[in-house]
């Protein structure tokens, strides 16, 4: 099974918009990206540029660096929430890894287990991105293949920075189609930027940017219903 991944980049040149497009990707590489002074602060529900969404269910990440609780947005993208609360109450993240990590880019877990054995699956879902917003710190979006705007499956990720490179464009192609939002962090910021700073390396079957000690979601958890 083909893994979700963002959009591949090329050289520096090219900026961080083409060094991204394989990072949500299991087995591309990425060239390495400089660290940035990290803050622990949780985005606000809204930024001049980005309206408030409307706050819905909360998720509870048990990770084995701390606590980590989400908002997710139904309104602006409920076919994403919904499978991404199907995957939680079947507890396929429990066990899971954050198997990319790149600081000043994302955390992205979701699909792997310690022993980087994939996890099983459902079909991808309809591409939500052009809900209004934006892939901005501390949001919490959805992984997909580059070359499939719809394979968005159980992988999400965490903007450690704003990505604004991930957002909808138009649907011209999948590239510009972009990764949707589908909710925030509200809890452990701090916890992300613990993980963003963590060691990585190569390990079979994936090329780089994998935690050089696992870091675990070890319980997913809905706290409202």
């Amino acid at each position: 099974m083909n893994n979700p991944t963002l959009p591949a980049f090329g050289s520096r040149l090219i900026g961080r918009f083409a060094a991204t497009m394989l990072v949500l990707g299991s087995v591309f590489a990425l060239p390495a990206i400089a660290q940035t002074e990290s803050t622990a602060v949780a985005l606000p529900n809204a930024t001049p540029d980005q309206p408030a969404a409307v706050a819905g269910p909360r998720v509870l990440l048990e990770t084995s660096m701390g606590r980590i609780v989400v908002e997710l947005y139904p309104e602006k993208a409920p076919r994403t929430v919904a499978n991404f609360l199907s995957y939680v109450r079947d507890g396929h993240y429990n066990g899971t890894i954050f198997h990319r990590v790149i600081a000043d880019l994302l955390v992205q877990g979701g699909g792997y287990t310690p022993d980087l054995e994939i996890k099983p699956e459902r079909a991808g879902i309809p591409n939500e991105a052009n809900n209004g917003l934006s892939n901005l710190r501390g949001t919490l979006s959805a992984a997909r293949r580059p070359v499939d705007k719809d394979s968005a499956r159980a992988q999400f990720f965490f903007n450690t920075v704003d990505n604004r490179q991930f957002d909808f464009r138009n649907d011209s192609t999948p590239a510009l189609t972009g990764y949707c939002v589908f909710g925030r962090v509200v809890e452990g910021m701090d916890i992300i930027d613990k993980i963003r700073l963590v060691p990585t390396t190569a390990r079979a079957p994936l090329r780089g940017d994998v935690p050089a000690s696992p870091v675990l979601v070890e319980r997913a958890a809905v706290l409202d219903p």
